[in-house]
């Protein structure tokens, strides 16, 4: 009884798919664009986080608390901490965008009487800046996608077995 040679796992359809999306997320990344993106990024989470300490209002512990929590998040979430792939940074730049908005409405939210000039200018520059970069990441993200869904469609004809 003669048995068939079993397919190698490298030609499997799902490794094949998988590679392609790992390209191309490479290739966005590595755009200037998609690398200030990402620094920028980090460096807005990084100062929210630390924002309290650095304008001098710690002392408004719920609030100093929530932009360290919201700050460390937004670093991990836009900077590539769990994994840079723009598909799946698509969804995480929508998470993050909702912590942009938390940052700008944070002052008015959190219990206790944080609601000072300090805190209010502090997070609603910090929230915006947060919240577009979290846009610019989302447009990559979909323009990426994009880019790789058109190019899916076109390759059954481009090799001739459409």
């Amino acid at each position: 009884m003669a048995t068939s040679p079993k397919p190698s796992m490298e030609t499997h359809p799902d490794i094949i798919d998988m590679r392609q999306r790992h390209e191309m997320a490479e290739r966005a990344t590595t755009t200037p664009q998609g690398q200030a993106i990402e620094t920028l990024a980090l460096l807005t989470g990084l100062y929210l986080a630390a924002s309290p300490w650095i304008t001098g209002f710690n002392g408004l512990s719920t609030l100093a608390v929530s932009n360290l929590i919201t700050g460390i998040a937004y670093a991990l979430l836009m900077s590539g901490g769990f994994g840079r792939a723009y598909e799946r940074t698509h969804s995480m730049a929508w998470a993050a965008c909702a912590l942009g908005v938390w940052a700008i409405v944070s002052p008015w939210v959190v219990a206790g009487n944080v609601s000072t000039t300090k805190t209010i200018v502090n997070n609603i520059i910090t929230g915006a800046l947060a919240l577009l970069l979290a846009l610019a990441a989302s447009a990559a993200a979909r323009a990426a996608e994009t880019t790789h869904a058109r190019r899916d469609m076109s390759a059954p004809y481009a090799s001739g077995r459409g």
